[in-house]
């Protein structure tokens, strides 16, 4: 009686000492190893190992293998993977039940499959449900334990505390991954915006640019740039990246580059087009731009532009007169070869020009409706004559989406001949 209270009491001060070591990491890599190996120490087993399940295969994966053999541990982790149901630990998860079997040989839910891949030779085992606040984790399995005399229940109440920390382990490095996520993508995002010009207006003569970028994510695929030409000419861009996040954002920044070195050294508008195009093309991601671009002239007016398969733009009078520029130039940019042409008009003085991304023409409202060119248009012909009609056209789509969770970047470029 006296040497089982002493076993007891034992137990007791190990399952105090496992419990100071749950509670001494967060670093679920250090927590499980430092516990596997304290418990394969304290019941003198061969082997410990601790298999994840997998919801999206239905299957336990090894993530911990702790045993003499390096080379048995390594073909665990990485070639090995249990059915629920299938084996010891199979039945362990399946059943969400702890077993504790003495001889495998004599137990017909034992798979012997692990051990003729491995070499290994399982006489003995404990296998342990963890279960956390989220349901099945895993099963924690001792292989071939010498120790006999251990106080299961203890044993059991210490699976499920540990359960319980590989939990808040898993939590945390979810957190911290989110975290590092996240400041990749701020970063991510303050590269983009420096590739957008540092002013949102640019002016040229009588020429008034106005612009605005708001991505649907941090960070997103639209664009718009200004071409300072000499004497009376400047130029204006925007397009629209196929895709969106980091992918399409750090691409963003490389394609304003791109058009910047060209447009700079190429003036005239069909050779910055076809040479943007051949760029494209060659990009390895198969991503394309849907892209407007426009050469005006502050002396008389004339306004010369390819569109190169972006949405329509916009013309609004100083008459009230509002029409949808359809003039479909060609294609998208990086789809195929493809040799664009010019159009032109004039602006007249007090006419603007709105170049717009589908994010803003397809942008829902609260009941589903999309906003599309009629809803634009008659916004434009009742209020033609506001003096700060850029911001009233930004505050009413920015009113007519309220409340929606939007899914494509928006950009709106304003031209105004004074």
């Amino acid at each position: 009686m006296i040497t089982q209270s002493a076993n007891i009491q034992e137990q007791l001060r190990t399952l105090r000492e496992f419990t100071a070591i749950i509670n001494s990491t967060l670093d679920l890599h250090d927590l499980m190893n430092i516990v596997m190996e304290r418990a394969k120490s304290e019941l003198g087993a061969e082997a410990c190992s601790i298999l994840f399940y997998n919801p999206q295969t239905n299957k336990l994966e090894f993530e911990v293998a702790i045993c003499d053999d390096e080379d048995t541990c390594e073909i665990l982790k990485k070639k090995i993977e249990i059915e629920v149901g299938q084996g010891i630990a199979g039945w362990v998860a399946l059943h969400k039940e702890p077993l504790y079997i003495e001889d495998v040989s004599k137990d017909e839910r034992f798979y012997s499959g692990v051990d003729k891949t491995t070499g290994f030779v399982t006489r003995a085992i404990i296998a342990v449900p963890l279960i956390g606040r989220t349901g099945l984790i895993g099963v924690a399995e001792i292989i071939n334990p010498t120790m006999k005399n251990y106080d299961k229940d203890i044993f059991l109440n210490l699976c499920k505390q540990f359960a319980i920390a590989i939990e808040n382990a898993l939590l945390y490095k979810e957190s911290l991954e989110r975290e590092k996520i996240r400041q990749q993508i701020e970063i991510a995002s303050q590269i983009q915006k420096s590739f957008l010009p540092s002013d949102s207006r640019f002016e040229k003569g009588d020429f008034l640019i106005s612009a605005t970028n708001i991505p649907a994510y941090t960070v997103g695929g639209d664009l718009y740039d200004f071409v300072d030409y000499p004497n009376s000419k400047g130029g204006v861009f925007i397009g629209d990246i196929s895709g969106k996040g980091v992918s399409a954002a750090l691409y963003m920044a490389k394609l304003i580059s791109d058009f910047r070195h060209i447009s700079v050294s190429h003036k005239k508008l069909t050779h910055v087009m076809s040479s943007l195009n051949a760029l494209i093309m060659k990009a390895p991601m198969g991503m394309f731009l849907t892209a407007i671009y426009i050469v005006f002239d502050s002396k008389n007016g004339r306004i010369n532009y390819i569109n190169a398969g972006h949405p329509p733009f916009v013309l609004v009078r100083t008459t009230g007169d509002v029409k949808v520029i359809d003039d479909i130039s060609g294609p998208p940019l990086g789809i195929i070869d493809y040799e664009y042409k010019r159009s032109s008009m004039i602006l007249n003085k007090g006419d603007r020009l709105y170049l717009l991304t589908d994010g803003v023409i397809d942008m829902v409202d609260m009941k589903g409706k999309n906003l599309g060119y009629d809803k634009i248009t008659d916004f434009f012909v009742k209020n033609h004559a506001l003096k700060d009609l850029f911001g009233g056209f930004l505050a009413f789509i920015e009113d007519f989406g309220k409340g929606q969770q939007r899914n494509d970047d928006i950009t709106v470029v304003e031209i105004m001949r004074r």
